[in-house]
């Protein structure tokens, strides 16, 4: 199940076209808080998904009847631009566990890259829901290798995939290697190309730069 927030005006729009704009890009702040901000309408969508359970509520005039969660879903930034994703994300679920994964692309000499998985920190996933952030959905391929190697953690029940900008390539291999029924992929903004190096066109460049600096 694909879930795409900009078709319907919101706020959210205004955050993407400020992720994009190179000039405001200039303001690292500006641009994690942005991502933060998406995390949270994304971790507020999530939520209406999510099972509750009413529990009786003592108030200093009585009591009432309040439905909360039932569970808390486990938040797994892809490390390192997933991280102002988090940050918005546990904003919404402070209860929450997380996971952390650091994946890179390991480059060929003929330009070629596969995904390798360098770290994996993360509680027993066994019939969890998870969140797996990352702002970029390019090839789909970290997602994918993330997936996989949380496969060792134990096997949940339930992955929102949560992504500020994905390229129609990106959506298309991860319905082709996830199970679907097991899967709901939340995303920002759909772009339709990718550059020779992997990069979503017109997108808004490398997250994880823009956001912590240029990498060596």
């Amino acid at each position: 199940m694909i879930k795409k927030l900009t078709e319907e005006n919101s706020i959210l729009n205004q955050y993407i076209s400020e992720l994009r704009d190179v000039e405001i890009q200039k303001d690292s702040m500006r641009f994690r808080k942005n991502m933060e901000r998406i995390g949270e309408l994304f971790g507020y969508e999530i939520s209406k998904t999510l099972k509750y359970e009413t529990r009786e509520v003592t108030t200093p005039l009585g009591t009432a009847n309040v439905p909360v969660l039932n569970e808390h879903p486990v938040i797994i930034p892809i490390l390192r631009a997933g991280l102002p994703l988090h940050k918005g994300l546990l904003n919404v679920f402070d209860r929450s566990e997380s996971a952390f994964v650091s994946a890179y692309r390991k480059v060929a000499k003929n330009n070629k890259f596969t995904i390798k998985i360098d770290y994996i920190s993360s509680p027993d996933l066994t019939e969890r829901t998870l969140i797996i952030a990352d702002p970029m959905l390019a090839t789909g391929a970290s997602i994918v290798a993330t997936y996989k190697e949380l496969q060792h953690k134990g096997k949940p029940k339930h992955v929102h995939l949560v992504v500020a900008f994905a390229s129609v390539e990106g959506i298309e291999y991860v319905k082709k290697h996830l199970p679907a029924r097991k899967f709901t992929l939340w995303v920002g903004a759909i772009d339709t190309e990718l550059t020779a190096k992997a990069y979503i066109v017109p997108g808004l460049g490398d997250a994880g730069d823009l956001a912590f600096g240029v990498k060596d």
